[in-house]
Order: C-alpha cells, then structure tokens, then sequence
C-alpha cells in the first residue's frame, strides 16, 4: 500500500495519539497508509539518542516524510490566520523532494480577511490595496493562505481542499482531500510517486 505523511498541528490536541489513529483508519479505507509524524521510527540512528528530543523530532519527521510517496497536511489556521509553521515546512521539504502534496482546512475564510480580522483591520488605499498599521502591504491574491503555500500545492500535482467545519472533531474534509490523494496517486502511472 501507499505511503502518506499526515502532516498537522493535531500532535497538539490532548488526545493527538488517538485522533491521528482515527486519521490512519480513514486513510486505510481508501488504500492508503497514514504515517504519523507521532510514529517511531524504525530503526532510528543510535547517535541521535544523543540528541535534545525537539532534534531528534525534527529528523524523524523529515526521515518519515522521505520514507512516504505524498503528504497530506491539515492547513487549518493555527494560532494565527496561516497555517502551522511546523506543517509549512513540511510542505516545503516534500515540495522540494518532488513529493505531490494534497492539503486541507477546516476554514474557508480567505488569507486576507483572516489576516485582517487577526490585526484589527487596515487601511485600504485608492488603487484597493491593504495596509496594515505598519504599514506593511497585505497580501491579497484572494488564495486560501500565503502564494508559496498553495503554488506548491498546484505544482506538486496535489491541491487543496477547504470547508467550514469544526477544525478540530470533523474528519469529513479530511476523508475528502484523502479520496482526492489516493485517486490521484493510483491513476497516474507516470509520476515518480507510484510505488506499485
């Protein structure tokens, strides 16, 4: 079967162990199976016991994702109006293997107007643009998150997937992207991530 790395900020619900079980069992309905960034490592260098635990966490999150042929990353908003920073990286780093990534949220709200809502507003000028009150541009493509974000997204031959739901108990919008990943990645036998 294939392997998927389930990218997210849910490690830090109380119950994260559990709930990404119940994420594995979804993907495995659909042929897929779920690597959690929770999961050990199977044989995991013996020098990395030397390491502080948040390195050895990052290696075994990056060995899990090369070990994977697709991420799924929960891009819900966390702590802000943008997506984990921990899951941001992540899509990088499978971008950057040339892995397709297949996001979702749980939020359908555009960047700019969580942007806005979180900053208390800004300042529209004549030609539309929006300031904040540093005076910093606002980014307004009228995407779902940053460009880079979900440009990596589309040229991944992944996509993103975003409903208003409750982010943190409904798994509906993840089954959905999950369907979506595993159509994609049995049906084009021409890209590098097949496995069969």
């Amino acid at each position: 079967m294939t392997r998927v790395y389930l990218a997210g900020p849910d490690v830090f619900l109380p119950d994260s162990r559990a709930w990404l079980e119940r994420k594995k069992t979804v993907c495995a309905g659909y042929g897929l199976i779920g690597v959690s960034p929770l999961d050990a490592l199977p044989h995991e260098p013996a020098d990395w016991a030397d390491l502080p635990e948040w390195r050895r966490i990052a290696r075994r999150n990056e060995a899990h994702i090369r070990s994977c042929v697709a991420v799924i990353a929960n891009l819900t908003p966390f702590r802000g109006p943008s997506a984990d920073a921990g899951t941001v990286y992540e899509v990088g780093f499978a971008r950057g293997l040339g892995l397709p990534v297949f996001g979702y949220a749980t939020v359908a709200a555009a960047f700019l107007d969580r942007t806005l809502s979180s900053i208390g507003g800004g300042r529209q000028d004549a030609e539309g643009a929006w300031w904040d009150p540093n005076g910093l541009l606002v980014e307004q493509f009228g995407l779902f998150d940053n460009l880079m974000i979900e440009g990596g997204l589309a040229d991944s031959g992944g996509g993103l997937i975003r409903e208003d739901q409750d982010g943190w108990t409904d798994l509906s919008v993840f089954e959905r992207c999950v369907q979506t990943a595993a159509t994609a990645l049995s049906s084009d036998r021409s890209k590098p991530w097949r496995d069969d």
